[in-house]
């Protein structure tokens, strides 16, 4: 007797789960996607105080304290990722042992 393979069935449920899974993760790739000029990526102001949690007015007053490199250009603020994690690495401060 032969069987018929459709959607409700568990192995193919699973596969189509897998591939959802995938399809996202190609979509989330290709959307945070950005070339690197001369192997430096550059960041938007709004990208890097979401990855650092901070305000877009903290930091406009690292900027103006000379306490974080940035690029203006056309009125729009970059920093290079290599900037962001020398400034994070100079500010790190080790546990005491």
């Amino acid at each position: 007797m032969s069987e018929i393979i459709d959607s409700k069935n568990e192995r193919v449920s699973r596969l189509l789960k897998s591939l959802d899974r995938m399809a996202d993760g190609l979509e989330n790739i290709v959307r945070n996607h950005r070339p690197a000029l001369k192997g430096e990526r550059y960041l938007t102001d709004s990208e890097v105080s979401a990855r650092l949690k901070v305000s877009r007015r903290t930091m406009q007053d690292w900027r103006t304290n000379g306490q974080i490199a940035y690029i203006m250009l056309g009125g729009k603020t970059l920093y290079r990722e290599s900037d962001i994690e020398a400034m994070l690495e100079k500010h790190h401060r080790r546990a005491w042992e």
